[in-house]
């Protein structure tokens, strides 16, 4: 039986706290879930079930083929299990493979030198079996072995994905404090917006969440800016199969009408590599940017949309002042012109938060690389009820 043909568990990987969105995107993809936890999920497939969440996934760090379970008190007992492992049938004897891991074990104080280890039980294995020795190194652009080691308890897995997931692949200027794309993608799933009605993102940066919000609406999804892939670097593997799912990619793209994604920034540099990030995805035609102070941005009447602001959080000391006049005037900004709409405001800081004035009807727990963060939502009302009255009962 082929590897690419033959059910196996399939554990997903993402950051902390984007698991229930990712949870969704694979039900969504008639995918069934054996298990969820804190950064994944875990169900049953085979490597060509991994083809097809490696290009549709927006949420997903990494796609995981197991291969063994075991256990190993040290890295001599990972040598030797892994050493006995028909590894001829799956890597290339004379190919490229790269090793990453999870590990926890009191008998060694550096991952890296598990990872060699299972570095030299494969090459000796692939030399012994096929006289060849493939090449190894620490770039993510072959075949890519992951081993996870808590305690004496180990996994062998194939990652299909190799580079992570979770860069989308077409930010080519990644400006001041990016948000990854997979984090931007989570906290637009996470909001009401219907994928029709207008997103507005004012403090755009370099355009991550307006190109996302594009994305997401068009069903574009992060296969068609990728080009390689893992899987695609093991035996048996059949470029048809790849090709067939990418063609879908291509098929499932629909066209919003009337979509209005409006984003602005103060910094003209910030607009121009929004631009040029946009036109790499493919969605610049869809997104309308100008160089404007947030408060001037554009905010169609009767929208019942979303607007989406991600400001600076102030990490150090001497932001903080400016910042609580900044946050301020986001509040005034949104009771005064962005009624009818849900607005949504993503900080690590949530004492600047409470200068908004305004009470979150939501508050959505996220990271942001380590930090904690939280996405905050407010329902903006229009006509009789006035928004400003929610200041009574501001965060």
């Amino acid at each position: 039986m082929s590897l690419y043909t033959k059910s196996g568990a399939i554990t997903i990987t993402c950051n902390k706290r984007l698991t229930p969105y990712l949870e969704q995107e694979v039900k969504d993809l008639g995918f069934t879930l054996e298990d969820t936890f804190v950064t994944g999920v875990r169900l049953q497939g085979t490597i060509n079930d991994c083809i097809r969440l490696n290009l549709n996934l927006r949420c997903a760090s990494q796609v995981l083929y197991s291969l063994k379970q075991f256990k190993a008190q040290d890295a001599d007992e990972i040598y030797l299990q892994l050493k006995a492992y028909a590894w001829e049938n799956i890597l290339k004897a004379d190919g490229y493979f790269s090793i990453t891991s999870n590990v926890l074990n009191e008998t060694i104080n550096n991952s890296m030198f598990a990872n060699l280890r299972v570095k030299d039980a494969i090459v000796d294995r692939l030399r012994e079996k096929t006289g060849k020795r493939p090449s190894t190194g620490a770039e993510l652009t072959g075949a890519v072995v992951n081993l996870f080691w808590k305690n004496e308890d180990a996994e062998i897995f194939i990652d299909t994905s190799g580079d992570s997931l979770a860069r989308h692949g077409y930010r080519k200027i990644p400006g001041k404090a990016p948000m990854l794309e997979a984090l931007a993608a989570s906290t637009i799933l996470a909001s009401r917006w219907d994928r029709k009605s207008p997103f507005i993102n004012p403090m755009c940066g370099s355009g991550t969440v307006a190109i996302e919000a594009a994305l997401i609406a068009t069903n574009s999804r992060p296969g068609l800016f990728r080009e390689n892939y893992g899987f695609m670097h093991l035996n048996g593997y059949d470029d048809k199969v790849y090709q067939e799912e990418r063609g879908l990619l291509e098929k499932q793209i629909v066209e919003v009408p009337g979509l209005k994604i409006i984003a602005t920034d103060l910094s003209e540099q910030a607009i121009q590599n929004a631009r040029k990030n946009a036109r790499a995805a493919g969605v610049d035609d869809l997104i309308t940017f100008r160089v404007c102070d947030f408060a001037a941005t554009t905010i169609p009447e009767n929208g019942g949309g979303v607007v989406f602001m991600n400001p600076e959080y102030g990490l150090r000391l001497g932001e903080i002042s400016a910042l609580e006049e900044t946050y301020g005037r986001i509040g005034d900004f949104m009771k005064q012109k962005c009624g009818g709409y849900f607005g949504y405001i993503f900080t690590g800081n949530l004492d600047l938060a409470k200068k908004i004035g305004l009470k979150a009807k939501r508050r959505i727990e996220f990271y942001n690389s380590t930090l904690d963060c939280r996405l905050l939502e407010y329902e903006l009302y229009a006509g009789t009820r006035d928004p400003r009255k929610q200041a009574n009962n501001a965060e």
